[in-house]
């Protein structure tokens, strides 16, 4: 059994109390994207004693990370450890009466409920990603399944929280109906593009967690109401009280339509934020030996092989954003380096792993 005096401080909260901290004791959280927020609120989340916490990330660490990215040191960086697993390994070292559980994956259609259902069905999912598919996604399966998730986001100097509780609050439809079109502002303005303030991730990243402990030790009426909004280079901090309006008319929480779960809505490669990179999806499933992609591939650059991946240089190819790097995974997704353009990277899938 746990000891419950690690965490009397907290107990001593009147808000929570012994019974707030046992329910953590026994509650299980998922956070989806172990980047700048993830990073963040997973570790609040394993430090405060919530028994079970589960990390997916589709990435692999890298030093441009460190600035903001809580988790990580410049030996993760070097190693290139899939983010999901160097969590692990810290979390664990962190708090070792939690069951920390790495997942080297992507969040998609195929695997999104799967995670949220798994051994029983999770307390709360906290949003540590970086783009608007993968919180569609997050927000349809919430509400198929009726677990809270608490979303964040943060990009240049400003960040922003919201807490969906299904059939409590409004959920991220009710309040933005559809993701923002490709090429408008709001989608273009990512840390890619206009840099990220590592102090932001850290304040939304610690919000998230809050809003987490809150739902898993007390209930989800203790979540707090709207959209938070905060702008860390001039400390303006806003409630914007709609995001607790539910829609009758929301197609998702009101019409029960979830067309980014079933994947009606939604791609198979994405730009990702911050690496001049493109991660290729294959569809189909299945799984990649990797020592033998790694013999295939060495004719064609410098590569290696780990347990979990396949990553080196390709030498005869060069990419708008620079020389072109391949790191493979073993269920077949790849993040192409040094490319910008999802067709590109999606060729060179074709011509150095197969279609």
């Amino acid at each position: 059994m746990p000891d419950i005096s690690r965490y009397h401080r907290q107990a001593l909260l009147r808000e929570i109390g012994e019974a707030g901290q046992r329910r953590l004791l026994s509650s299980h959280a998922l956070v989806i994207g172990c980047g700048a927020l993830g990073t963040v609120s997973a570790e609040i989340l394993v430090r405060a004693g919530v028994g079970r916490v589960t990390v997916v990330d589709r990435d692999v660490v890298e030093a441009t990370n460190l600035q903001r990215q809580f988790l990580f040191d410049e030996s993760d960086a070097r190693a290139g450890l899939p983010k999901a697993e160097a969590a692990r390994r810290r979390l664990s070292s962190i708090n070792s009466e939690v069951k920390v559980r790495g997942v080297v994956r992507d969040f998609t259609s195929g695997s999104a409920e799967g995670l949220a259902t798994e051994g029983g069905g999770v307390g709360v999912i906290v949003d540590g990603t970086d783009n608007f598919e993968a919180r569609y996604l997050m927000n349809d399966v919430s509400v198929k399944t009726g677990t809270p998730w608490v979303y964040g986001a943060a990009v240049g100097m400003t960040g922003m929280s919201m807490t969906v509780v299904p059939g409590v609050t409004g959920c991220l439809r009710c309040l933005f109906e559809e993701p923002p079109e490709s090429g408008s502002a709001a989608a273009s303005e990512t840390c890619e593009t206009v840099g990220v303030f590592g102090a932001v991730t850290a304040l939304i990243g610690s919000v998230q967690a809050g809003e987490a402990l809150k739902i898993l030790a007390v209930g989800r009426d203790a979540a707090a109401p709207g959209l938070l909004s905060v702008d860390a280079w001039t400390g303006v901090v806003r409630r914007i009280g709609t995001g607790g309006v539910r829609r009758s008319d929301c197609p998702c929480c009101g019409g029960r339509e979830f067309p980014f779960l079933s994947g009606a809505r939604g791609s198979q490669s994405v730009v990702l934020c911050g690496r001049g990179s493109v991660q290729v999806t294959p569809g189909g499933g299945g799984r990649i030996e990797l020592a033998a992609l790694a013999e295939r591939l060495r004719p064609h650059g410098s590569f290696e092989v780990t347990r979990f991946l396949v990553r080196g240089v390709l030498a005869q190819e060069r990419g708008d954003a620079g020389a072109v790097t391949l790191t493979v995974f073993a269920d077949g997704r790849a993040i192409v380096g040094g490319v910008t353009r999802v067709e590109a990277a999606r060729a060179l899938y074709a011509r150095y792993v197969g279609s």
